[in-house]
């Protein structure tokens, strides 16, 4: 196969017959978007002083969000926005807007993950999901996992007739891919996916991709309906911190990798094309993850496209697992609603199978109770909500299709830049696809330290009554200083609370001035924000405090309160707010607590004076 991907547009949707809008309007004067650009400035320039105001056309910049991948959202999206992008048709191409029309009655497959290595555990567990509403299982295979050997007894009562199985590995893909075979052998089989994804495997454990078993694999299918051997898992580097468009983009990279392997083995490319399966993380940002799927199917289209593959079977075959990435170990049950945020975006980006990683998986190995909660998410939406009941749900929304067209286009230009360096083992080889994570994960390690991307449960509202979930735990991958660890966003906070749990009560004064009126906002920001490090605020005295309370306030009695903390033993005295507003007493004070400043460097101060241990060492 050429690099013919490697050139043209990235495709837009197919034509459909105009429309006329529905008269939804009538009877109301007309607004013009300087209208709209009129009203957000007076909401913007409430508390603004005068000469700070924000002119009308510049509050529609000022309401633009940043995203990850160079992505952003605006804040009104209109028709003429999507003027010359006819909406075009669910399972057609470029099949943005699903891979067929969806079956109301089952709308997605349900697919559960299982990596325990205890046989009687994970049979019992396997039997219970497939009871209570999954219709696939999926197996991880390996040192990490289940033993190659232990397979079929794990699978000994599962009728496979009735539900697919797919295998997945780090350590050992052709032997989970043998080990499948093995079981399955002459039985019915309604389908399944032996998990083969040799540049996923080499990214994660920091070893180098074999393509070698592929074809062999591949041709063992042969015959075999509803089998696929290939699953491109995109979650290996989102999970190190890529962007979702990176993530995006080396996917398909890595598939058209796969594809020229093949080609070269002497399977035709059509074939190839129907063996790939694309595995993709799903977030709490249900828009942008409904964008991710949309888009890759339009992608992925276009790789078919180049190949011949017919038409009708370019569609992307999708599974969608929430992201372990986004996973808090702390106060878990947060987790939970990320899950159903997740889930949702999975189910209205049109994803083909969905699997919720239970909402104690950062703890360990998850129990019954945590799995049957991870399961009944997707099935409440799909069943009780009725999310699963129609097919593209949010197509024709103008900020969707416009994210949609926009991690489409990024992604297709990030995936030339893979195919112009050589392909994906190329660019891993050369240290392009580290650059890229590290550039991700730099910008958002500053948003999160700083809560401009505030985490629920962990940077904000932390609870410190929580205590952490114990579960077995998992086994580690065995991996070289090369590989791609996961880096979770809550990890930095997690390592703070560790530090603080070797103190017996870690504290900070927190010294008031005047009426609760006066203090309260500051008061509770403080409390909070020592929480997110697992300190509390206390009125006893200890070595170090922060003074919260009004401007007014601190003019009228900063100094003798910042004396009086002081006398009291404080040798680290902070304010809350700025220094600038205690007056002629701003030099008594040793720092500011404000929005918008480095948390995770404050809290890392802060435990180093109440003498907690540096991270990994004990007390």
């Amino acid at each position: 196969m050429d690099r013919t991907t490697d050139q043209g547009e990235c495709p837009m949707t197919t034509a459909s017959p105009p429309t006329e809008p529905m008269a939804l309007a009538a009877g109301f004067e007309p607004r013009t978007r300087e209208d709209w650009q009129r009203l957000v400035a007076d909401v913007l320039n409430k508390r603004r002083a005068d000469d700070d105001r924000i002119a009308p056309e510049a509050a529609e910049a000022a309401l633009v969000t940043a995203l990850d991948g160079g992505l952003s959202t605006r804040g009104l999206y209109l028709r003429e926005d999507r003027a010359g992008h006819p909406l075009g048709l669910p399972g057609a191409m470029p099949f943005t807007r699903g891979r067929a029309v969806r079956d109301g009655r089952l709308p997605w497959d349900v697919r559960q993950l299982h990596d325990d290595p205890d046989v009687a555990r994970t049979r019992a567990a396997v039997l219970d999901d497939l009871e209570h509403g999954v219709t696939s299982v999926w197996l991880h295979v390996g040192d990490e996992g289940v033993a190659t050997t232990d397979l079929a007894e794990v699978l000994a009562e599962v009728r496979l007739d009735l539900a697919p199985v797919v295998v997945s590995s780090f350590s050992d893909q052709p032997g989970a891919a043998r080990a499948l075979l093995d079981v399955v052998g002459d039985r019915p089989s309604v389908g399944g996916n032996l998990g083969l994804d040799p540049v996923g495997a080499a990214l994660r454990t920091g070893t180098e991709p074999d393509l070698a078993p592929l074809a062999g694999l591949v041709r063992a299918l042969d015959g075999r309906a509803g089998w696929r051997a290939l699953t491109v898992d995109a979650r290996v580097l989102h999970d190190a911190g890529a962007s979702e468009v990176d993530a995006l983009a080396v996917a398909v990279a890595t598939g058209v990798e796969y594809l020229r392997h093949l080609e070269a083995e002497a399977i035709d490319p059509v074939t190839a094309f129907g063996h790939v399966e694309l595995r993709v993380p799903a977030t709490a940002d249900q828009f942008l993850t409904a964008a991710v799927l949309r888009a890759l199917r339009r992608v992925w289209a276009r790789v078919g496209e180049a190949l011949d593959v017919p038409a009708a079977d370019r569609g992307a075959r999708t599974h969608a697992v929430t992201s372990l990435r986004m996973a808090s170990r702390e106060d878990p049950f947060v987790n939970v609603l990320r899950n159903t945020l997740a889930t949702f975006g999975a189910s209205i980006g049109g994803a083909d199978a969905i699997t919720v990683l239970p909402h104690d998986t950062v703890a360990g190995l998850p129990e019954r109770f945590s799995r049957r909660l991870a399961r009944n998410t997707q099935i409440l939406l799909a069943d009780e909500s009725n999310v699963g009941r129609v097919t593209d749900p949010g197509g024709g929304s103008w900020y969707l299709e416009s994210l949609t067209d926009e991690v489409a286009e990024r992604a297709w230009t990030r995936f030339q830049e893979v195919e112009r360096a050589g392909g994906v083992r190329a660019a891993l080889r050369d240290g392009l696809l580290r650059d890229w994570v590290d550039t991700a994960t730099t910008e958002r390690e500053r948003l999160i330290a700083t809560r401009r991307r505030p985490l629920t449960g962990v940077s904000m509202f932390p609870n410190l009554a929580d205590t952490v979930p114990e579960r077995r735990p998992r086994r580690a991958v065995a991996t070289s200083a090369d590989g791609f660890e996961p880096r979770r966003d809550a990890a930095a906070f997690e390592a703070l609370r560790d530090r603080a749990r070797t103190l017996d009560t870690p504290a900070v004064t927190v010294r008031t001035l005047g009426a609760q009126r006066d203090f309260g906002a500051r008061q509770g920001f403080v409390t909070n924000l020592l929480a997110a490090g697992g300190i509390a605020a206390t009125d006893d005295a200890t070595p170090v405090a922060v003074l919260a309370s009004s401007r007014g306030q601190y003019a009228a009695a900063g100094r003798e309160a910042v004396e009086e903390l002081r006398a009291a033993g404080a040798t680290h005295v902070l304010v809350a707010g700025r220094a600038t507003e205690l007056g002629d007493a701003a030099d008594t004070v040793d720092g500011e607590v404000y929005d918008g400043m480095d948390v995770v460097a404050l809290l890392t101060d802060l435990l180093d004076r109440l003498g907690a241990p540096a991270e990994g060492e004990t007390r």
